[in-house]
């Protein structure tokens, strides 16, 4: 039996894939150790565990909610009223830059505001970009990245999620706004926050796919938000929702409703039933792939025993939705096993159109200090992102780095780094918090010239 990860981040999303079988699991490799080839799940049983069932809000509802609520705002809008500013690499603390990649060395790197940087409270988890949603990397007139942050439950119980919408068209002055996710209710007249870790978020097309928390209504279910739907609240208070006089955003000024979700057919992944169906860690877009698709992992700790599960589904011909049966079912296309322990992140790409994909996935151990390990495996073997001599030899990826994104018309990797933790790697307080918060990107090209 499989031993569920801790850290989920898409709630009850369900899935039958058609023909996918896990081989006999083996033990996930030591922290630092070569996991080997990937090895390809062809079992239906298995594969049927992936399984995804598609639900759509009612258009009626979301209409509702906007007339309610006032007009549609857009992407740029948001920009526009960006409030919080980024600092560039030359302006991070050395605490900062030192979580950055010893080998490949990052081409650019971004630090959060000062109040974002240390706060306890939330915790930054995955990234996507216009450079996802479209060829071009344009989004209108834009280039824009969201980062998803979920609330640290240590420090708080509410488990929303919020998304900073990065003003990325000067490299000079990047800046942001925040955004806070919500699921509509009561066939749209009102709303509550989306709980969730948000530890894995697809752009693509006019829809942003977005992992949710463990626990109550959200469990293991993927989020699906249309990049125009977009609400300003017309009340500022600490409530989520509707409120005497208006809307309220516990704070912010836009609210992103959730017009669909996609959850396991086989029930959550602490089924009772079944503990061997996937709690999801991470996702990102593969635009190499025909058609495009959204790749998936599950999270185990870097002190597991047991190999994570890869796999894919493909993009259908509704914008931005995942193709579907005749029965609202999402099936995997492709399924691994890898040996590689403490996936934070997975990208997959091929050079050519379609042609066989490496995946890369990121081993983030624990620990304030401690570099990760980026691996790119296949079904030939594992190779490691560089080799720069640290205390593991191939140590030499971001501190405790997060989901990744390939912008696929610049070629660069995006990621970020979690921590601010204090001297002793706890969450205790934002006064002795040290910011090891990091937004970077390297080039794909850097990376797979400095595998050993």
């Amino acid at each position: 039996m499989r031993r569920k990860g801790l850290r989920a981040a898409v709630a009850t999303a369900c899935l039958a894939v058609a023909t996918l079988l896990a081989p006999t699991s083996t033990a996930a490799a030591a922290p630092g150790d070569n996991p080997g080839a990937l090895t390809p799940i062809t079992s239906s049983s298995e594969l049927a565990k992936l399984r995804l069932v598609e639900h759509r809000v009612p258009t009626a509802s979301l209409d509702n909610l906007a007339n309610e609520m006032g007009t549609s705002r857009g992407v740029d809008q948001v920009l526009a009223s960006a409030n919080h500013t980024m600092r560039n690499g030359a302006s991070c603390s050395a605490t900062e830059t030192a979580a950055l990649p010893v080998k490949p060395t990052a081409q650019v790197a971004y630090c959060w505001d000062t109040g974002d940087a240390v706060t306890q409270d939330w915790l930054p988890q995955s990234v996507t970009s216009s450079g996802d949603a479209d060829n071009d990397g344009v989004w209108g007139n834009n280039k824009v990245i969201l980062s998803g942050w979920g609330q640290n439950g240590t420090t708080t119980t509410d488990h929303m999620g919020r998304i900073a919408f990065i003003d990325a068209n000067n490299p000079s002055a990047f800046k942001y706004r925040w955004v806070l996710p919500v699921v509509p209710l009561n066939g749209g007249t009102d709303y509550r926050a989306l709980k969730s870790h948000m530890g894995g978020m697809v752009w693509y097309q006019d829809k942003l796919i977005v992992t949710s928390w463990e626990k109550d209504a959200d469990q293991n279910v993927m989020y699906v938000f249309d990049m125009k739907r977009i609400l300003q609240a017309t009340v500022n208070s600490s409530t989520v929702g509707k409120v005497s006089g208006g809307w309220s955003a516990g704070g912010y000024q836009y609210v992103m409703p959730a017009i669909g979700s996609y959850s396991l057919a086989g029930g959550s992944c602490t089924s009772a039933n079944d503990d061997s169906l996937p709690c999801f860690g991470s996702i990102s877009l593969d635009r190499s792939s025909v058609p495009d698709s959204l790749v998936a992992t599950e999270w185990f700790s870097s002190g597991g025993s047991q190999p994570a599960r890869i796999w894919r589904y493909d993009f259908g011909s509704d914008p931005g939705y995942l193709a579907t049966d005749s029965s609202s079912r999402v099936n995997a296309t492709q399924a691994y096993e890898t040996k590689a322990v403490g996936l934070q992140g997975v990208l997959s790409h091929s050079a050519t159109s379609g042609g066989t994909p490496n995946f890369y996935v990121d081993d983030a151990r624990g620990g304030v200090g401690q570099h990760g390990i980026l691996w790119r495996q296949n079904a030939s073997g594992a190779k490691a992102a560089a080799n720069c001599g640290q205390d593991i030899t191939y140590a030499c990826w971001g501190q405790h780095t997060e989901s990744m994104s390939y912008w696929w018309s610049t070629g660069q990797v995006w990621t970020l780094t979690e921590w601010a933790a204090d001297s002793s790697g706890h969450w205790s307080g934002t006064d002795s918090a040290i910011p090891q918060r990091v937004l970077f990107s390297v080039p794909l090209s850097s990376i797979d010239a400095s595998l050993s």
